[in-house]
């Protein structure tokens, strides 16, 4: 009988993170691929686990993978694991798992830490759907290419980013996606962590510490509503609210965004939203 390719997610950065089945399982394989070994085997060593390790890389992968396969097909179960988080997710190890299901081996997922849900779910910003891109191109000009392919993405965007390159993807992100609100995570998990949301031009005038892993959360774009005219009152200090409680604007970012919707002067807004406030106490005060 076949064994059994577990998908196994691993800590991020602060070991306590682990799942108690990702241990069990850790322990019960016969074989670990991982991404780094070195790395691997502070898991292992913290908590005790014995089991071999093999490595499986971007760079050996599709050599490894029909001897893992034959392993597999034996009846040795094996632990695909990578240097940190859920494996496959930017990390090797796609390779393996497709060949695995078309041998017809089973392939069993071990959910656990993922850099792009801890730094979404503690962002603010939007909510239900969003985008993984993954990594930008290391170009720039190729860079700024692949962000404006998502200027009219009006999900949320999560991005991995290298420490050498966040500065440069921050001014490319304001050149073509505009000064939009974003959260800045670095060193998730870790002892040094950084969450930091505001709008773009923030962080470009007060750089974070170059070190360390990003994860970057972008607001998606706000689609036009095609009012042309002067909005109702109500309805500009509903979407003033939307703005801010929902999507994590700042005041003075909401009322731009909204200037830019309605295509008035930020005034002519303000004056809205402080007539829908005498009008109906209840309504978010306007941006002072």
């Amino acid at each position: 009988m076949p064994g059994t390719l577990y998908v196994v997610a691993t800590p991020i950065g602060n070991l306590e993170d682990v799942t108690l089945r990702a241990l069990r399982i850790l322990r019960e394989v016969s074989l670990i691929a991982a991404e780094d070994t070195r790395r691997t085997a502070r898991l292992l060593q913290h908590y005790s686990i014995s089991t071999r390790s093999t490595s499986l890389h971007e760079h050996n992968e599709r050599s490894r993978t029909p001897s893992l396969i034959a392993r597999l097909a034996a009846g040795d179960s094996v632990a695909l694991v990578s240097d940190a988080g859920t494996p496959i997710v930017s990390d090797p190890g796609a390779h393996l798992v497709a060949a695995a299901h078309a041998a017809g081996i089973r392939v069993e997922p071990i959910p656990g830490p993922s850099a792009v849900i801890a730094a979404l779910s503690a962002s603010g910003i939007g909510h239900g759907e969003f985008l993984f891109v993954g990594f930008g191109p290391a170009r720039s000009n190729a860079r700024l290419a692949w962000l404006k392919g998502f200027s009219e993405e009006i999900r949320p965007i999560v991005m991995y980013e290298a420490p050498h390159r966040i500065t440069a993807t921050l001014e490319a992100i304001l050149a073509t996606l505009g000064d939009r609100v974003i959260a800045v995570a670095r060193e998730l998990t870790k002892t040094h962590e950084q969450l930091v949301v505001g709008q773009v031009s923030k962080f470009i005038a007060s750089p974070m510490v170059e070190r360390g892993e990003f994860t970057v959360v972008i607001s998606g774009n706000q689609p036009t509503s095609g009012i042309t005219a002067a909005p109702d009152a109500a309805v500009a200090a509903a979407e003033f609210g939307r703005l801010t409680n929902v999507d994590g604007l700042s005041r003075r970012a909401a009322l731009k965004t909204l200037a830019l919707r309605f295509d008035m002067p930020a005034r002519a807004v303000f004056d809205l939203l402080e007539q829908a406030k005498h009008a109906k106490p209840d309504q978010p005060d306007a941006p002072k």
